[in-house]
């Protein structure tokens, strides 16, 4: 998740466009993005299978049914499907309307950030999880802050050269 974040602020700022092509930039986000949205099904389907304590279907589907660490979970993974679906729709609907739903990916990162918080918080297992979740959440939160940094200030601070 945090991958597909940070790689997606990189594509569609520019920072990696001497990098390699723009369209292998943009399918590579997709894969990442694909991969996210596979771990993250699979992590819902499990709790439906499990042989002691399985969840309802509702409950791990519809939202505001369980615990609001339940919830937050699941409308990370509601979000980054929409944004993910809206990539097939941007053919037939303006380029506005396309990165608003895109832009739910935002959102949904910190739906996705709070439920991994509060489930291990629950279980009591933050101190076994908090280190590599800081250390993956902490670049992909500056890089998702520099990407709503004006580009003045980031070339006043030395972070980006001036266009051509």
């Amino acid at each position: 998740m945090c991958l597909t974040l940070t790689w997606g602020v990189l594509v569609s700022t520019g920072w990696f466009d001497r990098l390699t092509g723009r369209h292998a930039l943009r399918s590579s986000h997709q894969v990442f993005a694909t991969i996210t949205l596979s771990f993250a099904f699979v992590h819902g389907v499990s709790f439906l299978i499990l042989d002691k304590d399985a969840l309802p279907l509702g409950r791990v589907i519809i939202p505001f049914t369980g615990p609001l660490r339940d919830t937050f979970g699941t409308l990370a993974f509601e979000g980054m499907l929409a944004a993910a679906i809206s990539v097939g729709l941007k053919r037939w609907t303006n380029y506005w309307r396309w990165l608003w739903i895109h832009r739910l990916a935002y959102p949904a990162f910190v739906l996705g950030v709070l439920h991994a918080f509060f489930q291990a918080l629950a279980r009591g297992t933050l101190s076994a999880v908090y280190l590599g979740g800081l250390t993956l959440l902490i670049p992909t939160v500056t890089v998702t802050l520099l990407r709503f940094v004006p580009p003045k200030a980031l070339e006043s601070a030395g972070l980006a050269e001036g266009g051509p």
